[in-house]
């Protein structure tokens, strides 16, 4: 059983309980889906794209409404769940505003003569199941999209945020999106799996654990259904190098703490050529204090989450990892003080595993060649960050990343026209951009023999 429930991570109080969907009702749920779906998609992508227009402009006006929701379920500052409203609302326009000519029809002569035309179509019903981080603009990644396409998403929830998918489905409701298109259902983790194996299912979009996407993608591959994987990632800043260290770590402390460290495309590693090292750590350190002093320090979303990050930490320490300050958990919620952790070697549990928390480890690199092995010695290759003045270093550099997105002098981002995925075991599958809207799609090629 999954169990849908919102707890205060402040505090650890319960307050409220939903029950999952029957699969009896989980399966009508899919069947109404897949016949709103034959409505929808023969709409014009025009009037689709209006309808995500007038969600943008909803989302923008029920910002506060909306972050309390999010803040209540996972624990970020509302104003940080406000910023994520804005981003979701961007998506939406984004779509609404450069999705229709990215369908248009591609038309051209074959070689032997005649027409020939390869049109973007929708395939059907998309199932996607979420987490828990970002309860609004993880959905919108594959709501936005694929409605523009003219595809039904039927949303499976991430336990802990019921809420805040619901309040998302009425702004898309009351924006225009009929009944079924977009739907919301409290499948228990058994019924994820039939619902992946039912044919009107077209395919399915997860982020999460590398365990459960390996589980889902072995489902849809066993059924040849299509499916995007967002698996995670530990990604890589490197610092090849830089003429004020303090200034790059405060950039780089504000990448990892964002959203308490729980994004998969977080500076994780922290790989620091040997002339900035020292100064780095010592500002990385200084502002982990000052934050852990800071009243308003944000708890993880949930009192597990927080003790696994706790685990972690007590592990690398006993396995010879130096731990500078914090990794200290609460005795009430789920609050961790940020942590800096120095000296991991590839014989410690850390050094192949994700946190996904307020913890910063910081590698020293002798050379750039050493800061890239060292960047590409994980089992992940979602992004990563590189810091250098030297273009050529940085194109170099970039090159023999092994990972889905790079970015150069800047901390990793998300924008609504930037494709993001990654490569190894961070998944397959791109999400935003045009490449994010061709993923559920139908490429038909429609051939015409040449007048005699």
């Amino acid at each position: 059983m999954t169990g849908y429930q919102v707890t205060d991570p402040r505090t650890g109080e319960v307050l409220a309980s939903y029950p999952s969907t029957p699969w009896t009702d989980a399966e009508k749920l899919i069947g109404e889906a897949d016949a709103a779906y034959q409505d929808w998609r023969g709409l014009p992508a025009e009037d689709r794209a209006a309808i995500l227009l007038r969600a943008a402009h909803l989302l923008r006006e029920r910002s506060d409404e909306l972050a309390a929701h999010a803040s209540l379920e996972m624990g970020k500052p509302v104003a940080s769940a406000a910023g994520e409203v804005g981003v979701v609302a961007d998506i939406f326009e984004y779509y609404a505003t450069a999705g229709p000519a990215m369908l248009a029809t591609e038309a051209f002569t074959p070689m032997s003569g005649g027409a020939a035309e390869v049109r973007t179509e929708p395939v059907g019903l998309v199932l996607g199941v979420m987490p828990w981080n970002y309860p609004y603009y993880q959905l919108a990644r594959l709501l936005a999209p694929n409605l523009l396409l003219g595809n039904a998403v039927m949303i499976k929830p991430a336990p802990a945020c019921p809420r805040s998918a619901a309040a998302l489905a009425d702004v898309l409701r009351e924006a225009g999106v009929p009944e079924h298109v977009s739907s919301v259902v409290l499948l228990d983790d058994a019924d994820v799996a039939r619902a992946i194996a039912d044919p009107r299912v077209r395919g399915v979009s997860f982020t999460g654990s590398e365990r459960v996407g390996r589980i889902i993608g072995e489902t849809a591959g066993r059924h040849l259904k299509k499916a995007v994987l967002e698996l995670g990632g530990s990604d890589p800043l490197l610092v090849l190098d830089t003429a004020d260290a303090a200034a790059t770590a405060r950039t780089a402390y504000g990448s990892r703490l964002a959203n308490m460290g729980q994004a998969c495309n977080s500076p994780k590693r922290m790989i620091v050529t040997a002339d900035a090292y020292d100064d780095f750590v010592a500002e990385l350190v200084r502002l982990a204090d000052a934050h852990a002093a800071d009243p308003d320090l944000a708890p993880l979303a949930s009192r597990a989450a927080a003790e696994q990050v706790g685990a972690q930490i007590t592990r690398a320490v006993a396995q010879g990892a130096t731990l500078h300050t914090g990794g200290l958990l609460s005795d009430v919620g789920a609050y961790v003080t940020p942590a800096v952790l120095t000296g991991v070697t590839p014989a410690m549990d850390l050094f192949t595993e994700e946190v996904f928390g307020p913890v910063l480890v910081v590698f020293r690199a002798e050379t750039v060649d050493e800061a890239v092995d060292l960047a590409n010695a994980s089992p992940y290759g979602l992004g990563a960050a590189v810091f250098t003045a030297d273009e050529q270093r940085a194109a170099d550099v970039a090159d023999r990343l092994d990972v889905g997105m790079v970015f150069v002098n800047c901390v990793e981002d998300s924008e609504p026209d930037l494709p993001f995925g990654g490569v190894k075991q961070s998944g397959f599958g791109r999400e935003l951009g045009a490449l994010g809207l061709l993923e559920f799609c139908n490429h038909k090629l429609v051939r015409r023999a040449a007048v005699s």
